[in-house]
């Protein structure tokens, strides 16, 4: 499985970027891609997820209202769209996937994980 993240940068506070991640390898018919983050000095942490086989979306705390996750099947790309970003909201982004159609419960549980982009947020 090659998951590759992109469309990071620097935005300033209460500005928007929209994350890409390119998806491919999979065997599975059904799986659950998210966007986990690690901040400085700070443990990897959820943020968003999609199941591929109904579109179900999850949001942790700090993402609900802020940021909007969807897919492109056809694309096999999975997007993060962050509005109103906040200064510690900065951290590399990563694109993570595990078969199946259910979420992981926390970062550490995806099977799979890219090379991340690196968001920050600054003015």
């Amino acid at each position: 499985v090659q998951l590759q993240a992109s469309g990071g940068g620097l935005v300033q506070p209460g500005g928007s970027l929209r994350l890409s991640c390119a998806a491919s390898g999979f065997t599975s018919d059904f799986y659950s891609i998210g966007w986990v983050r690690q901040a400085p000095g700070k443990e990897r942490e959820g943020v968003s997820c999609i199941s591929n086989s109904d579109l179900s979306t999850y949001y942790v705390d700090f993402a609900k209202g802020r940021f909007t996750i969807s897919v492109d099947n056809a694309k096999n790309t999975v997007y993060l769209q962050m509005n109103s970003l906040k200064p510690e909201d900065t951290a590399v982004y990563y694109c993570a996937a595990v078969p199946g159609s259910t979420c992981p419960a926390h970062a550490r549980l995806y099977r799979y994980r890219g090379q991340g982009t690196l968001v920050t947020v600054s003015s």
